[in-house]
């Protein structure tokens, strides 16, 4: 596939003005979405080149392939070494910044692209209509194409998660992946399953864990999040109450929290948010919850 001619505009410019000088609204860009990582294109970094930096130190030291840093970099499009003295916008992954076409949603970018469209709803800050997007994944190449990188890897143990988080099995309230904001019409990328349940239904850990996070975060709520062998984390949303403290060890079972209203629940109902993350070299990486989940 070949990559239009703005993504190497694009490029050119994060390397020679900067990020803060070619997006529209730079604020936007800084303020991620609560509950969602820092937008990408605001993590760069510089890197001002000493004696002895070579490209491929260059990337070895920030974990990415020298292809990342020429698509970003244009005085080492010819893949030369870099001037002692000059500055490399240092990316915090592979991939490249495209410049995102009106009217065009999350899924087509990411089919474009072929990377999982949460993975880049997320890497962005979960804006809704960004104007410029960094696509993680996706190595620059000097005939204009462009490689697909590694997919991020995840480690997992030979114990797979598998667990629940009530008593009994609950109703639905809305799945995973791109649904419709029953509040505001808007299409949205829904990183867990919402459980329906009554106010002070006791939360339970679905596997023997560690409790990383146990308190208000955001439109989460209450939130707690334990991570699991395997490289995998469940997350507990919404919560009334929190009864675990970080540092905690969990056992399948044992009870975590109630089922509240806390933070901006989506639907009206009450409801646990529910979440299962993989760790992986863009962070934890939402997966689809009914994988994972055995009444």
């Amino acid at each position: 596939m070949i990559v239009s001619y703005r993504l190497l505009l694009l490029c050119s410019l994060v390397s020679t003005i900067g990020l803060t000088t070619i997006l529209p609204n730079a604020s936007r860009v800084n303020a991620a979405v609560e509950g969602c990582p820092i937008p990408a294109l605001s993590r760069f970094k510089r890197h001002k080149v000493v004696r002895g930096d070579t490209l491929v130190t260059i990337a070895q030291r920030y974990n990415l392939s020298p292809e990342t840093l020429i698509g970003m970099n244009p005085s080492i499009h010819d893949g030369s070494s870099p001037a002692v003295g000059s500055e490399l916008q240092i990316p915090p992954y592979n991939g490249v910044v495209v410049e995102v076409p009106q009217g065009q949603t999350w899924r087509q970018i990411a089919t474009r692209y072929k990377v999982r469209p949460d993975t880049l709803f997320e890497i962005n800050g979960c804006q809704a209509n960004p104007r410029i997007v960094f696509v993680p994944g996706v190595n620059w190449s000097p005939n204009g194409s462009f490689t697909q990188s590694p997919r991020p890897s995840t480690a997992r143990a030979s114990a797979q998660l598998a667990g629940y988080p009530f008593s009994q099995a609950v109703e639905v309230g809305l799945p995973y992946g791109w649904q419709i904001n029953p509040n505001t019409g808007e299409v949205f990328f829904h990183s867990g399953v919402d459980l329906l349940a009554a106010l002070g239904t006791p939360v339970e850990a679905i596997a023997p864990g560690t409790v990383v996070f146990a308190k208000e975060q955001g439109t989460y709520g209450n939130l707690v999040i334990i991570n699991h062998n395997g490289g995998l984390q469940s997350r507990y949303a919404h919560l009334g109450s929190i009864n675990v403290k970080v540092g905690q060890k969990v056992n399948q079972g044992q009870l975590l929290g109630t089922v509240g209203t806390t933070g901006q629940p989506t639907a009206k109902q009450p409801h646990l948010h529910f979440e299962v993350r993989a760790s992986s070299s863009l962070g934890w990486v939402a997966e689809n919850p009914k994988d994972y989940l055995k009444p």
